[in-house]
């Protein structure tokens, strides 16, 4: 089972709609089945299921005192992704959801307030030893600032190759329950979702599979075995 944490210190940086958004995503997908745990006091992704009409996702209800046993739970029920939604401020609690994370999406809109604030998330994912990726999300296609901060989100991590354009059939989806794979005519906003999905499933997979590399193969790449990267002469 794989555990996905959606985490920012900013509000209105977009985690309960991508939360819900890769969940569907994901059992589209076939990855299923999903999960989602709603840890923000303000219940907005509960609320989104609850007036949800499919049957997936699945809604597990979980507390911070009591969330390893109930993840243990979602694990013994076969469940195979659970997707995690948390509050936009830095506590323990958040702190606990990351520990017991396999990775961590920090959604970032393209804005200096947003970059900023990333800073301190960035830090506590850090210092447990969790792999983290940036999601660009409600950003403007025309905008230079989108570009700009995928270049400064890079310096500090892996940023996902796929950016969540700003539309309004986002919101207007999570209204009664759906998501943009669920509207007619939002084509291009049900690609962007599902491409991001396909990336995170890749990185799951890539994270559970042991890298075998031949000492050829590390020559080339200029990696050795301390972790170091040399890169070879030209020569």
């Amino acid at each position: 089972m794989n555990i996905l944490a959606l985490t920012s210190q900013k509000g209105g940086s977009g985690k309960t709609t991508l939360a819900g958004h890769l969940a569907v995503a994901a059992e589209i997908a076939g990855a299923g089945p999903v999960a989602i745990i709603d840890t923000d006091p303000q219940g907005s992704l509960t609320d989104w299921w609850n007036e949800r009409h499919a049957k997936t996702p699945s809604f597990l209800s979980a507390s911070i005192a009591t969330l390893a046993g109930d993840l243990e739970r979602a694990r013994n029920l076969g469940f195979k992704l659970v997707i995690i939604d948390t509050p936009p401020a830095i506590t323990d609690m958040i702190e606990h959801v990351i520990g017991l994370s396999d990775l961590i999406a920090i959604p970032t809109r393209p804005s200096p307030h947003d970059l900023r604030a990333a800073g301190t998330t960035i830090s506590m994912v850090e210092a447990v030893g969790k792999p983290l990726v940036f999601i660009i999300n409600a950003a403007n296609p025309r905008a230079r600032i989108t570009g700009e901060a995928a270049v400064v989100l890079s310096q500090h991590g892996t940023v996902a190759p796929v950016t969540i354009h700003q539309r309004t059939d986002f919101a207007s989806s999570m209204i009664d329950g759906r998501t943009v794979m669920e509207l007619p005519r939002a084509e291009r906003s049900s690609d962007e979702v599902s491409r991001l999905w396909n990336y995170l499933h890749g990185r799951f997979e890539r994270q559970t599979k042991p890298t075998v590399m031949s000492d050829g193969f590390a020559r080339l790449t200029g990696l050795r075995n301390n972790g170091t990267i040399h890169w070879p002469d030209a020569r």
